[in-house]
């Protein structure tokens, strides 16, 4: 069955910093990349993974150097999104051997995994913290999707539409998102959307869309629903999030969030 892994908002900024004096986000990084390599026995046969996000932390070669070190120890094939905290011609060209990068324009592809497709989408817009998908983007994608037909298809951006509750991140989404829903209802398709930016673990439907969002590798914000507060780091455990397609009692995508880290067990469940 087509697996693969989403990680997100991995914030890499440059060695032995830490993201706003309190974040250490590359051992946070080499954390989840330890955890995705020794889990990989028992999670079957993963294809990708994929990054929506917030790689580094203010877009320098310097930061993009020291995300591409860590990601060599990644036993798996990965591919990227760019988010606000991202540099486009920086990313691109630190990234430019990767053969899904783009020589120029937005950072966008299409995986095919033969039972889905996988649909990579830029929505960094730089200067703004908020996301949109430009013209180039809405025309990538519906070529995509008319080029796959009926084949189900996961949507990955950094920024989510969808809304979380914590006022300063929503304010903070894909701003024409509309647009966005308006052609993934229109696929006659399976469609799940799947981002980052939030820093959290969150699952909404709109329409017929199934719209999640993952928790980041190394801090989270807060989660605070009060009107008109701050963003707020906290060190809560990164997680990544596995994707796998199964096809009983009928197709679907299931997603599971693992946190990274050591942990004690597995044992068996045993009353004695």
């Amino acid at each position: 069955m087509p697996r693969f892994v989403q990680i997100t908002d991995t914030h890499i900024v440059a060695k032995d910093a830490l993201v706003c004096g309190q974040s250490d986000s590359s051992k946070a990084l080499e954390a989840a990349i330890t955890t995705l390599n020794t889990k990989l026995p028992v999670l079957g046969e993963v294809d990708c993974v994929i990054v929506t996000g917030d790689l580094t932390d203010h877009g320098t070669p310097q930061e993009y150097a020291q995300f591409t070190a860590i990601m060599a120890g990644l036993k798996l094939p990965w591919l990227a999104v760019p988010g606000n905290h991202d540099q486009r011609e920086a990313m691109r060209t630190s990234l430019s051997a990767a053969s899904w990068m783009p020589r120029s324009g937005p950072i966008q592809w299409h995986h095919d995994l033969g039972a889905f497709s996988l649909i990579g989408l830029d929505t960094l817009l730089e200067g703004a913290h908020h996301g949109e998908l430009c013209k180039e983007g809405f025309a990538f994608l519906d070529a995509t999707l008319t080029a796959i037909g009926t084949q189900p298809v996961i949507i990955a951006t950094h920024h989510p539409w969808m809304h979380s509750g914590i006022a300063a991140m929503d304010a903070d989404n894909l701003r024409n998102g509309a647009a966005l829903m308006d052609r993934l209802e229109a696929h006659p398709g399976p469609v799940r959307m799947i981002s980052g930016h939030v820093h959290r673990a969150l699952t909404t439907q709109i329409g017929r869309v199934t719209c999640q969002v993952a928790p980041a590798t190394c801090h989270a914000v807060d989660i605070d629903h009060r009107p008109g507060v701050s963003n707020g780091l906290i060190l809560e455990p990164g997680a990544v999030t596995i994707h796998s397609w199964l096809t009983t009692p009928e197709p679907c995508l299931v997603s599971d969030i693992i946190p990274t880290g050591v942990f004690a067990g597995p044992w068996p469940f045993s009353d004695g």
